[in-house]
């Protein structure tokens, strides 16, 4: 492979729905890419792209792939990313080093749910996009459907480079009016001729060229003037300004395409080579490279790809990751296609590449010259929609299963794993059900471990609602030293202003304040501890084992053993023995006081409620709501959004357990939708019924 200096690479991610055909695309930029002689098919399951046996097996992109075309004296890498939302990370991964998009959209369907999904997110991370409309050689390929659907999806932004002639089953070319030129395809393997445009269209063809310089000039002062001034741009000044517009995530370049034809693709491909931005890192810079996804390949181990993020990169060049000083040796580098991998001597600024065996370096790591000092911004995953327990049938297995599930999350970040000690579960987290599908299938047939998912507790909060007060003496005497300890307390909810004065055995009482200490909880809330004893009748030394005591029972609540948050403590009174008081004496009184106390100050459950915010087509929104409904939630604000209404509830966790699966069933996949905490609120009264009397059985059980 010969040496690309920075402006002459390209970095593009591929996008759009499902089934929209980003694979059999890749597939063709390969071929004119000179990277393979013969182009692979889904169905034969021999693309460079899908590569994985699970792929293979679905026939469908589940891990974002990296590949790379040798086109015109440029390098275009791209990177083939899953369509499925529940692959969403692939496409966060490719974001943080690919400079451009293209959004591939089914000549069949249109913009669809996830193609808008993608266009919100390119838009998010401020990524220009090119607009490739494939399948145009379909049955059911409808151009104004399409055209119409754009509209909706980016308004005005479109700029039509092409429109297709005959589209359907006999789809044979476009128009194409940047160039003016009428390209036919006389075979199904890209054979192009390059045409005058017939008569019939050249009065549509010149109305879009004048549409497209009109739209270039916009974006450039300097072609305005002149556009202004001669009325006309030439082919080169047309692309300068569409660079811009691009850029500015003005301007959304349409194409038309038939990957399995390979139709249009070379004409992609040198669009993208003429007017894609190439990346902004800079040669001149220290050498640095940011990994940005981790694999593990069969007869090869693990496998590291990244982006230079400056400087040039030699093979045998040794790096340190600059957050935690490990050194790496990049022994041998590679450009890489799938799992084809070239070993290269180079690569400068803004090149993608692998290396193979790295020692201790996981995606999300930078890696530059030891003593520069450069760190890259990490990449930013979205919160995970899917949670479930999970453990290994067999007992002797959960620790392989531990070790296996670090290594899936080392290589897919979007898969979190987080042991429970509250729930003393082990909690799985995805991006949906088909995400924790693919983590058990590797389970099972990469570390032969049979595993078992099931609904997770729910990591409830217990607190209180009203004033109550307790005492407890604990005494306890068995030959030798005895131990001795009372403590007197009342509890109150921890909200609004400071109140030191109560109703205590019937009269007003005026607590003052000695000492105090507030604790912020690790589980959210807080804890509020005043020593208010009066007389020395408890010694200041014992306050900490009383608070101690408190702590603990607050660990494990009086109602359902979950955590306890937001409460105050006044120790009021007590007894000490000169002898038999110790500090084990005083936690025991200090937690069952607590325990009694709690049980009487209208004790509440409190569960976690997230906001949730669905997107659907505007036909499923009523199915949408009364699902949300039953599901204990309130629907909030409403909007609507280019076809789709936009949903926002807060719904309680406990009733999100396979939200995605539900909602992609009613909606027949149309929908997508985003989770976040908010707060823990009261459960109504007849959950808290039922959650008591569920813990009363489980206690017994365990008895």
């Amino acid at each position: 492979m010969k040496e690309y200096s920075t402006k002459d690479i390209r970095n593009v991610v591929l996008l759009g729905a499902t089934k929209s055909g980003k694979t059999t695309l890749a597939e063709a930029m390969l071929f004119e890419g000179k990277v393979i002689d013969r182009r692979g098919t889904v169905e034969d399951k021999n693309t460079m792209s899908d590569n994985a046996e699970l792929e293979k097996t679905n026939q469908r992109s589940i891990y974002a792939t990296p590949l790379y075309a040798e086109f015109m004296d440029k390098k275009i890498n791209f990177i083939d990313t899953p369509g499925a939302d529940d692959f969403i990370g692939g496409a966060y991964s490719a974001f943080s080093v690919c400079d451009t998009g293209i959004m591939v959209i089914n000549g069949a369907q249109g913009v669809e749910v996830g193609t808008d999904s993608y266009l919100r997110l390119a838009a998010d991370h401020n990524l220009p996009v090119i607009l490739a409309v494939n399948q145009l050689d379909s049955e059911k390929a409808d151009w104004e459907m399409v055209q119409n659907s754009i509209k909706e999806a980016v308004g005005n932004k479109a700029v039509y480079i092409q429109f297709p002639v005959n589209v359907g089953p006999t789809f044979d070319g476009f128009v194409d009016v940047l160039t003016m030129k009428y390209y036919h395809f006389k075979d199904a393997n890209g054979t192009r001729e390059d045409l005058d445009i017939p008569a019939d269209l050249l009065d549509q063809a010149e109305v879009l060229r004048q549409e497209l310089i009109e739209t270039a000039a916009e974006y450039d002062d300097g072609l305005m003037e002149k556009f202004f001034e001669v009325g006309a741009l030439t082919e080169d000044e047309i692309r300068k300004g569409l660079n811009c517009g691009i850029v500015a995530g003005e301007a959304y370049p349409v194409f038309c395409v038939s990957a399995k034809k390979d139709i249009g693709v070379k004409r992609l491909l040198e669009f993208t080579k003429n007017v894609a931005p190439a990346p902004s890192n800079k040669e001149e810079d220290p050498t640095s490279l940011f990994i940005y996804k981790n694999d593990v390949e069969p007869h090869v181990g693990e496998v590291s790809f990244f982006k230079v993020t400056g400087g040039t990169l030699s093979a045998g060049m040794d790096l340190e990751d600059p957050e935690t000083g490990n050194k790496e040796r990049l022994s041998a580098i590679y450009a890489v296609a799938g799992n084809k991998k070239e070993p290269v001597n180079v690569l400068h600024a803004g090149d993608l590449g692998c290396a193979v065996k790295l020692k201790n370096s996981r995606s999300n790591t930078t890696l530059s010259l030891p003593g520069s000092g450069v760190v890259n911004d990490k990449i930013v995953y979205p919160d995970p929609r899917y949670r479930c327990a999970i453990k290994a049938k067999v007992q002797q297995d959960e620790q392989k299963l531990g070790d296996a599930l670090k290594k899936i999350s080392a290589q897919d970040p979007t898969v979190i794993v987080e042991y429970s000690k509250e729930l003393r579960q082990t909690i799985l987290n995805g991006n949906g059900e088909q995400h924790i599908n693919i983590v058990k299938w590797r389970l099972n047939h990469e570390f032969g471990l049979e595993v078992e998912l099931f609904a997770p507790k729910v990591p409830y909060r217990e607190t209180i609602t009203k004033v109550a007060t307790a005492q407890y003496r604990h005494k306890k005497q068995s030959g030798g030293a005895g131990q001795f300890g009372e403590v007197h307390l009342l509890v109150c909810p921890a909200e609004g202003e400071l109140n030191t004065k109560f109703k205590i055995d019937g009269k007003e009482t005026q607590l003052n304040v000695k000492t105090s200490e507030v604790t912020e909880l690790e589980w959210g809330g807080k804890l509020e501890f005043y020593n208010c004893v009066v007389g020395g009748a408890i010694d200041l030394g014992f306050m900490p084992a009383i608070l101690k005591g408190i702590k603990d029972k607050m660990n494990e609540g009086p109602l359902t053993g979950s955590y306890a948050r937001d409460i105050r403590v006044f120790v009021y009174d007590g007894k000490m023995h000169p002898v038999d008081s110790k500090e084990i004496a005083f936690i025991i009184a200090g937690r069952n006081a607590f325990k009694e106390a709690f049980r009487n100050a209208g004790p509440k459950i409190l569960e976690p409620i997230y906001d949730v915010e669905v997107m659907t087509p505007a036909e499923y929104q009523g199915a949408v709501m009364s699902d949300i409904q039953n599901r204990r939630g309130i629907l909030g604000d409403m909007g609507a959004d280019k076809g789709f209404s936009i949903l926002k509830a807060r719904v309680p966790l406990a009733e999100l357990y396979r939200y995605s699966t539900v909602l992609s069933s009613l909606t027949s996949g149309a929908a997508s939708f985003k989770m976040k905490f908010a707060d823990y609120q009261p459960v109504p009264g007849d959950v808290q019924t039922k959650l008591l009397a569920d813990y009363a059985a489980q206690e017994q059980d365990e008895d």
